[in-house]
């Protein structure tokens, strides 16, 4: 006899999950997963399933990953197979380590045979479905792996005794281009050996792919890999002329190497056991651009992308802040200096540059001063720190200059507080009043630097702790500042942990430019030279994407205007189409530098005019605009001061940023993921209770502002250093509750010391430290109303094992028994397609022109291909087929079963 549970998981995209082991420690890069028992069960273990003796853990038989890029949008697909041979239930664990710029658009597990499929709810309404599920509550494991810019996505389920569980996670993203390829990393962590593990990286593009590389396996944690970087020698690499596909299948004896390897680099940047990782799998890439950019059209959407790289760059002046208050001392300060001595160096010809260090007070350095004595500094807590600084003149990157700045640089020293107020107003003065302090000194150069592209670097450690320390005050002052001709864009570093990131990250997007984590590691001055780079050279300015506004539906377009365009960066514009539209033009307006005099600016124009196919193809425009808007939607939301209030009406950001994703069932900020295993015998629908603010009493990790990503840039979203899609998974004996007056809580989440717990309290504790009742009994969850997804109520039996599908873990949600039918929705119609119960699926086969992967393929029944055990539905509905009216799908010649 075997415990009847519920099983309910909650995802927010930024917040992380966790799940228990023998030992409860964690990282704050955790989530909450509820497990509770049936009301009608007593939650004990079970007597007759306790043996003696050591159990056989639970075994990942076969882990496959695999990421289509279609026209730069990533969908990946990754599918965990496990079985428990044991004579007693165990929890298994399934970990995924996201890029923080992915949102997860569907997971499905199949417990026993029986698929259960998860779905998206608004925030709010999920953290009401959660609290009733908390009163019996798992505990935390320690995550030691990690990747930069990542978060984890963990679930934990029962297996029950001699049954096999797979679990399928799909998310998407659109990748960036950065540094002149388009970077793509999967985090390779399956926590144990794995007899079949496969990777696949399958490259879709409209033009001729012109670079392709696949560094050695990386840990996660380093800067963006090189053309000069080792490449990996075991991994097979097919290309065509718009297209690749890289297959990865390490052996056991590979995977030993790299998990050793990983432990190795990892050892001074880790702390807890790192066994079961490999590393991190990048694929890094570039294509074939048309000179004036490119329009795709398809299904009634457009997707505009845009990257000259033939063009003068513009001369810039550039104001670097450097925060050297008290905590920068030690190796920050060093790491600060040893990265500012290469980027002083990388200034381009023509550059201006002025160098301002702040603590409780600013100090603009006056290049002259390397050739003195340095000044002796003293601090006191009773210094006065309003004092206006002395502004000076910019200087000219000459190498006189810069071998004098590096002196400067060098003599930095870390004390004090954090006048940040102060010392990004002062940058802004020195901007708009460059011609005045040029006409006060000996320069003739005052005509060149009103020309020059104005950009602000700040960065710091902390919050502010002088002066002005209200962070909307704060970015008030700035803006008072900062607009019209002379406006700034201002790029702003958090370096380690305790930067305020909603104050960096709002300063930015209200000032045209992003926001950067910077962490603190060994590798430091790496990341703050890899980021100057990036925004080292301006192309153009002032960047207008204009479309006739009877071709495209105008409410619908993307951001269409950009400050500035960065060399080995792109822009993306993406929007509905109107549907009499037969040709579409477009037309970009920008200001670049003259090749003949730099500091003169003369204005291009490009225009496209493409046709308006009528025949829809599989092209992921749709996907990639309500992905790009979804963005850009939570940019706004982020930058603005709205009130709550405010945030409610239908007109806000933030509103239709999550009707975008309801529809489209992608986890954002706004959005949970919400999977149910229902009672064996009941179906129940949801009851929802309490509030957000109670359910984050319960221990609900739920995504507020400062959980959103930190640092992203409106035009160039940084996946860099995440990882596409790594697992980790583990294994431990199933355990029971008494469920008297003492309540397992879920997670004490404590703000103070940033740890989750497992603890006992029982009804009179728990209301007194929580302020509200203990959650009620759970009850099971139906599918959303809005689900556009045709869903097929659960039966004691599983949809897939009746049809053979247990392989295909992604069709099982749309199968429907009542007709033996496989039922979806594709091009806004309702595809029903028959499949078969009996062993012998049908042998009839035609030829085809677009199987799942490869050149040529053949329309044959779904469960004679192999090649599409791992794909997706949305991959299905491009590549679907009819076999005498059976499910067929257009498969590679090589993967078609006899």
């Amino acid at each position: 006899m075997s415990l009847k549970r519920q099983l309910l998981i909650l995802f927010g995209s930024i917040g992380l999950l966790s799940v228990v082991h023998a030992a409860t420690i964690t990282t704050p890069e955790t989530m909450v997963v509820s497990r509770s028992d049936d009301a009608e069960t007593e939650a004990t273990l079970d007597v007759d399933t306790v043996t003696e003796g050591p159990v056989q853990p639970i075994k990942l038989t076969k882990m496959d990953v695999k990421s289509v890029i279609s026209m730069r949008y990533a969908h990946t697909a990754i599918v965990a197979h496990v079985r428990n041979a044991a004579n007693k239930s165990q929890e298994a664990n399934f970990r995924v380590l996201l890029p923080d710029t992915a949102f997860i658009s569907g997971f499905v597990m199949t417990l026993d045979g029986k698929s259960y499929k998860a779905y998206v709810k608004e925030k709010k309404e999920a953290a009401q479905i959660y609290q009733t599920a908390v009163s019996q509550g798992i505990g935390a494991a320690h995550i030691a792996a990690r990747a930069r810019d990542s978060n984890h996505f963990t679930v934990s389920v029962n297996v029950e005794a001699f049954t096999k569980a797979t679990f399928n996670l799909t998310y998407e993203e659109l990748l960036e281009y950065r540094n002149g390829v388009y970077n793509h990393a999967v985090n390779l962590q399956p926590g144990q050996l794995v007899s079949d593990f496969t990777v696949t990286i399958d490259i879709r593009e409209s033009n001729k792919i012109t670079e392709l590389r696949v560094p050695e396996i990386r840990t996660g944690n380093e800067i963006d890999a090189t053309k000069d970087d080792e490449q990996i020698s075991n991994a097979e690499i097919t290309r065509c002329d718009n297209g690749a596909v890289i297959l990865f299948k390490p052996d056991l004896d590979e995977q030993k190497r790299l998990m050793s390897v990983y432990a190795e680099k990892s050892k001074d940047s880790l702390r807890g056991n790192v066994e079961g990782v490999l590393g991190q799998f990048v694929v890094q890439y570039d294509v074939e651009r048309p000179k004036d950019g490119e329009v795709l059209v398809n299904g009634g959407y457009f997707v505009h992308f845009f990257a000259p790289a033939d063009l003068a760059p513009l001369r810039k002046y550039v104001v670097f802040v450097l925060d050297t208050s008290g905590s920068m001392y030690g190796r920050k300060i060093e790491q600060l200096k040893q990265a500012m001595q290469t980027i002083l160096s990388e200034l381009n010809p023509g550059d201006y540059f002025s160098i301002l260090s702040f603590d409780s007070d600013v100090l603009v350095t006056d290049i002259a001063d390397a050739d003195k004595e340095p000044p002796k500094r003293k601090y006191s807590y009773y210094d006065r720190h309003d004092v206006k600084p002395t502004l000076k003149p910019a200087s000219k990157a000459t190498p006189e200059n810069i071998a004098r700045a590096k002196i400067i640089i060098d003599r930095l020293e870390a004390n004090g507080g954090t006048n940040i107020d102060a010392a990004l107003g002062t940058a802004i003065d020195l901007i708009r009043n460059r011609s005045e302090l040029f006409a006060n000194s000996t320069s003739s150069n005052k005509d060149e630097i009103l020309s020059l592209e104005p950009i602000i670097i700040f960065l710091t450690d902390g919050d502010p702790t002088v002066g002005e320390m209200n962070p909307k005050t704060i970015i008030k002052n700035v803006a008072e500042k900062n607009y019209g001709s002379d406006e700034a864009t201002i790029f702003s570093l958090a370096f380690g942990e305790d930067a305020d990131p909603k104050l960096l990250r709002k300063l930015s997007l209200r000032n045209n430019g992003f926001a950067r984590h910077i962490y603190e590691a060994s590798d430091a001055a790496l990341q703050l030279r890899d980021f100057y780079r990036q925004v080292s050279s301006p192309l153009l300015s002032h960047v207008k994407f204009v479309y006739a506004p009877d071709q495209v539906i105008e409410s619908s377009v993307t951001k269409t205007k950009f400050r500035t365009y960065y060399a080995g960066s792109e822009v993306v514009v993406a929007g509905q189409v109107d549907t009499a539209t037969r040709d579409l033009e477009s037309t970009v307006e920008a200001f670049c530098g003259d090749e003949n005099d730099h500091f003169l600016r003369k204005k291009i124009t490009k225009k496209i005019k493409v046709p308006v196919p009528v025949e829809k193809s599989d092209l992921p425009l749709e996907r990639l605009w309500a992905y790009l808007t979804i963005k850009q939607l939570l940019d706004a939301s982020d930058a603005s001061d709205a009130t709550e209030e405010e945030k409610k009406k239908e007109t806000s950001p933030e509103q239709q940023a999550l009707k975008i994703a309801l529809k489209y069932e992608f986890v954002t900020p706004l959005t949970s993921l919400v999977v149910v295993k229902p009672n064996e015998t009941d179906a129940v629908n949801a009851e929802p209770v309490g509030d957000r603010e109670s359910g984050q009493k319960y221990g609900l990790l739920s995504l507020t502002d400062s959980h959103r990503q930190p640092i992203s840039s409106p035009a160039m979203y940084r996946p860099s250093l995440n990882a596409m899609s790594p697992l980790a998974f583990s294994a431990f004996p199933n355990r029971g509750y008494t469920a008297f007056n003492k309540r397992p809580v879920q997670a004490l989440f404590s703000q103070d010391s940033m740890r989750v717990e497992s603890e006992a309290v029982d009804d009179y504790d728990y209301e007194q430290r929580f302020g509200v009742d203990p959650p009620s009994t759970p009850v099971a969850y139906a599918p959303p109303a809005w689900s556009t997804t045709p869903v097929i109520e659960q039966s004691t039996t599983s949809n897939g094992s009746n049809y053979h599908l247990q392989e295909y873990p992604w069709a099982e949600p749309y199968v429907d028994v009542s007709s033996d039918s496989l039922v979806f929705v594709a091009a806004n119609n309702t595809i029903t397609l028959k499949l078969v119960s009996s062993s012998e699926p049908p042998k009839s086969e035609s030829e085809c022109s677009k199987p799942v992967s490869g050149d040529a393929g053949r329309c044959v029944y779904l469960t004679r291909c192999q090649a599409a055990r791992n794909i997706t539905i949305d991959t299905y509905k491009s590549h679907y087929c009819d076999v005498a009216g059976f499910a067929g799908v257009c498969c590679p010649q090589d993967s078609i079963a006899v």
